[in-house]
């Protein structure tokens, strides 16, 4: 007994590190994202950066997902159209309207979403006073931000609208990954299926918009670099190892590392983007992290 207990301490432990390291890692990603749109379109960039990852995995397991109930096959295709092609459509489209600071700040509002979510779904917590007030908090910080942006974009805060939404559709994401991780299916099958059919929606959205792909183009300097970032590590590995979180110590615990990521994506986008933050989007950052933190503290509790 004791030993069945050291192997699940140790197993929540890698948890928290498999979330930390993603987290890191996803809080940079805005960068590349925002290089490559300067020659790519968001479906380009997905189509890439899925089919990147769906080859990695396939190659570490070529095996097929065998489901128990076919209700499961629905719920593996949802989660991959939340997580896999609308939350990163919506996010990509961000890119390209706001700032690489200002979508990484917002998304950082997902603990709010996800803590809703797992109530609403899960009834894995209750909602009290402290997460509605740093709700609150944080939605100030996200109205002070989509401001500052409507200024610097003649008044269109339609980039910070969409990653808005974008967490929203995360937070989806999560709660049912959760749901398939309860039910046994092998994390690395389960997240190579996820990516088929995020894939496909990026496919479909490609060939709707009547891109073309140039190769030429996507194995030249500096993008081949970005590209094999965001498909082997950012996607392939984070999805890996942020499934693997939730499955450990759940959504809750894995959404509170992300407090983390407005202060690395902001401290990046100023090191490779020059991006500066002006005052008031000081204060909307602010208000954000005082809102996750009221809400953190609630969560331990």
């Amino acid at each position: 007994m004791q030993e069945i207990q050291v192997i699940s301490k140790q197993r929540r432990a890698l948890g928290h590190v498999s979330v930390l390291l993603t987290m890191v890692v996803w809080a940079t990603t805005y960068v590349s994202t925002k290089v490559l749109l300067t020659s790519f379109t968001p479906p380009q960039i997905l189509v890439i950066r899925s089919a990147l990852a769906l080859l990695v995995l396939s190659l570490l397991n070529p095996g097929k997902l065998v489901y128990q109930q076919k209700s499961d096959r629905f719920l593996v295709a949802l989660a991959g159209f939340c997580g896999i092609f609308l939350y990163y459509f919506l996010e990509n489209t961000a890119l390209i309207y706001s700032s690489a600071s200002n979508v990484g700040v917002i998304v950082a509002a997902a603990p709010f979403f996800i803590l809703l979510a797992s109530r609403l779904i899960l009834k894995e917590e209750m909602l009290r006073k402290n997460y509605f007030v740093g709700l609150a908090l944080s939605m100030v910080g996200i109205i002070l931000l989509t401001y500052e942006g409507s200024e610097q974009l003649s008044f269109n805060p339609f980039g910070d609208l969409l990653a808005l939404l974008a967490i929203m559709v995360w937070a989806l994401y999560t709660v049912v990954t959760r749901i398939i991780g309860r039910k046994g299916y092998p994390n690395l099958l389960v997240t190579k299926s996820m990516f088929f059919y995020g894939l496909l929606g990026h496919l479909l959205v490609l060939i709707i918009q009547g891109d073309h792909l140039d190769v030429g183009l996507v194995v030249s300097s500096p993008y081949l670099a970005h590209f094999l970032f965001l498909g082997l590590v950012a996607s392939a590995l984070c999805f890996l190892s942020w499934n693997f979180g939730l499955r450990t110590i759940g959504p809750i615990k894995s959404s509170f590392y992300l407090y983390l990521s407005p202060i690395i994506t902001i401290a990046v986008a100023f090191l490779f983007l020059g991006e500066r933050m002006s005052r008031t989007d000081a204060i909307g950052t602010g208000c954000i992290l005082a809102g996750l933190l009221i809400s953190e503290y609630h969560g331990r509790g």
